[in-house]
């Protein structure tokens, strides 16, 4: 009798299954319906549609009246909301050392609470813990955004920074790159704190040779059509770019090379000499060579204004732990220094910078969102920090349609995953914002978020709710830890 009731047990979960699929009726995981598409390349907005999501894909954009054509195993209703792809912050940094490995882990969900579904780690001392979380994220066996890493960043001799490669021949750079490779690492991260210029660009043109993205900053003994032709992916951090503004580039970058003039008084002739004629020049140039630029202006404008601004009382910091906010230290201290003349260098350097980016816009560079945000960053805050950059954008002179694109098109398409990502369509990723508000109206509506869609996860205010009070609670619960 046991095997009877079984058979006819199964055969009832069969018939049900079969007469969906006789219905003509496709399976989907989730429907997203009543929301109005933000179609971002476009500008428009598209209603009387709905998404259907399977896995970790979008099975298809659907009139609202052929749900009925699908079995969806959820619905969401969002009448009155806002649907887009997920945003991405592709400037971050975890690290601190072993002992922070929990406190940065706690950032994961401030990103998604965010809207942030995917972030570009560009290196620090976590290299090895970061790609693990890359790939346990990718598994579906841990809640956070996608994570595309650099893993550990190529330096020259005795650098300042932890979490690097040395390197200072061509062998070392091969060997270098065949480990990176080793961890299949999604791009690598150039920095120049002890490196020789000849180094970098060597380093620059082997990665290419390999089809491995990058991303760096500028060595001050090196011009920016240098690095152009070198094959640098992109520049990390807007105020490389006021080095190529001044018809004295190649004359500052000589003497800073020979010894004659520090980086800090180079960079204060380039805005004192600056030519709108020399900057587009350049800014045409960029986009030729296919250039990108993160200009991470949120965490500049901090620094800069480190005088005016206390964020002693930033009611965010409830979000950071004891250990990170420590890191926050040695920015503070040092601009602390500054003389008056200093402290009106900073804000002359920030505002040059940021006034860039139109003329970067209008001239077809590739301007990719980010922020810098993470460890030693003083109060350039995970999650937050995206929706300040693209405040700023749109304060210095992008409309909200660029800004979103430079966070949803323009990162996916300096990483080579356009086709993957940046609209809400069949086949695309499943990795998806809601608001509350229209974003093409007003940036700030970024800020807005309702839901949130991860590798096909759906996660509703309350759990992203969740996701704030659990690194509120860790950050007010766990004292800071020893560090080196």
């Amino acid at each position: 009798m046991k095997i009877t009731k079984l058979s006819v047990g199964a055969l009832m979960v069969l018939g049900a299954f079969g007469s969906a699929h006789a219905a003509g009726r496709v399976v989907a995981d989730v429907a997203l319906t009543q929301a109005t598409i933000v179609d971002v390349a476009s500008g428009k907005l598209v209603q009387g549609k709905a998404v259907l999501v399977k896995g970790g894909d979008i099975l298809a954009v659907v009139d609202q009246a052929k749900v009925k054509d699908y079995a969806p195993k959820r619905t969401v209703k969002l009448p009155g909301k806002y649907l887009m792809p997920g945003l991405w912050d592709t400037h971050v940094h975890f690290g601190g050392g072993p002992a922070l490995i929990e406190e940065n882990k706690q950032l994961l969900g401030l990103y998604l609470a965010h809207g942030i579904t995917t972030v570009r780690d560009c290196a620090g001392d976590l290299s090895d813990t970061v790609l693990d979380w890359r790939d346990l994220i990718r598994q579906g066996k841990l809640v956070g955004p996608k994570i595309l890493a650099s893993g550990p960043k190529l330096e020259g001799y005795k650098p300042l920074w932890k979490g690097t490669i040395e390197v200072g021949t061509p062998e070392e750079i091969s060997k270098a790159l065949d480990y990176l490779q080793s961890r299949s690492v999604d791009f690598v991260k150039i920095t120049e704190n002890t490196m020789k210029p000849e180094i970098f660009l060597e380093a620059v043109r082997q990665a290419k040779a390999r089809g491995m993205q990058t991303s760096g900053h500028l060595p001050v003994q090196l011009t920016l059509d240098q690095v152009m032709q070198a094959g640098l992916g992109s520049i990390e951090h807007q105020s490389y770019a006021l080095r190529g503004s001044t018809p004295r580039e190649a004359e500052l970058t000589a003497q800073v090379a020979a010894g004659k003039l520090t980086s800090r008084e180079a960079m204060r002739a380039s805005i004192e000499s600056f030519d709108e004629a020399t900057a587009r020049a350049t800014f045409r140039r960029m986009a030729a060579a296919g250039m990108s630029i993160t200009p991470t202006l949120v965490g500049s404008q901090v620094t800069a204004y480190l005088d005016q601004d206390d964020h002693a009382q930033d009611d965010y910091l409830k979000y950071i732990g004891k250990g990170l906010r420590k890191t926050y230290e040695w920015r503070v201290q040092r601009a602390a220094k500054d003389d008056a003349a200093a402290i009106a260098y900073r804000h002359a350097s920030y505002e040059k910078a940021a006034s860039l980016l139109p003329l970067m816009q209008q001239e077809g560079v590739n301007i990719i969102a980010g922020t810098d945000a993470g460890f030693l960053n003083s109060f350039d805050y995970p999650g937050q920090g995206l929706h300040d950059e693209l405040g700023i954008f749109v304060k210095y002179g992008l409309t909200p349609q660029q800004a979103l694109q430079a966070s949803v098109i323009n990162g996916p398409r300096f990483m080579g995953k356009q086709e993957r990502y940046g609209a809400v369509a069949q086949g695309k990723a499943a990795d998806l914002l809601v608001l509350d508000a229209n974003p093409l109206q007003d940036i700030a509506n970024t800020r807005k978020v309702r839901l949130v869609v991860a590798q096909g996860k759906v996660y509703e205010r309350a759990k992203l709710d969740a996701m704030l009070e659990s690194a509120r609670r860790y950050a007010e619960e766990h004292p800071a830890p020893a560090t080196e």
